[in-house]
């Protein structure tokens, strides 16, 4: 069985079944997260999924070293690339997020050993049923995206935190039915909490 929100579309499924909730400790991977799931707020995530090559391209691989060093004209140059979101505050946005993953890595080593520090360094082993047990946001969500918000990210209230959270590997919010959930428990080792 599979989490039923993958539905049967081979994208979707494909992100199911090999990338959210595989535990992600790159800065590149999360900076990545945090841009695109910043971006889906208000769109569904297959949009999102759909234009992820586009973003790719357009933020220098995710890169936060180089989008950092974005200018007003690559905002403008993003603002007329029909291959991503082109929303003002979306880009402007992950351009500042860039600098503020810098600055979170100068003062504590890492972008993801910081946000990692929020679920003690191992991911979070819920045991959900169904689809209807999965929370929008949690207390560590709410304490990562205050954290953030005082940093000056932008684009990284409670939910949005907490898919990032999903995605990355922060929590194993796959359904106790899916194949995904007991082969990630079990590459980490961990039992559920």
């Amino acid at each position: 069985m599979r989490c039923e929100w993958a539905g049967d579309d081979p994208l979707m499924t494909a992100y199911h079944d090999r990338e959210w909730g595989v535990p992600a400790h790159d800065d590149r991977t999360l900076f990545e997260f945090l841009t695109l799931e910043g971006a889906q707020a208000g769109l569904s995530w297959m949009t999102i999924l759909r234009k992820r090559d586009g973003y790719r391209r357009a933020f220098a691989g995710f890169d936060p070293d180089q989008v950092a060093r974005f200018t007003d004209a690559d905002v403008a140059r993003l603002l007329a690339d029909v291959s991503i979101v082109r929303n003002r505050a979306k880009i402007t946005s992950a351009v500042a997020n860039a600098r503020a993953v810098l600055a979170v890595r100068e003062e504590r080593g890492g972008f993801a050993e910081h946000l990692w520090s929020f679920v003690d360094g191992r991911p979070l082993q819920p045991e959900r049923r169904s689809l209807s047990d999965l929370p929008t946001d949690t207390p560590e969500a709410r304490a990562i995206s205050r954290d953030l918000k005082r940093r000056g990210f932008g684009f990284v209230g409670p939910t949005t935190i907490y898919s990032l959270m999903q995605a990355c590997g922060l929590v194993n919010d796959h359904v106790t039915g899916c194949f995904r959930w007991a082969e990630l428990t079990a590459s980490v080792g961990f039992p559920p909490c």
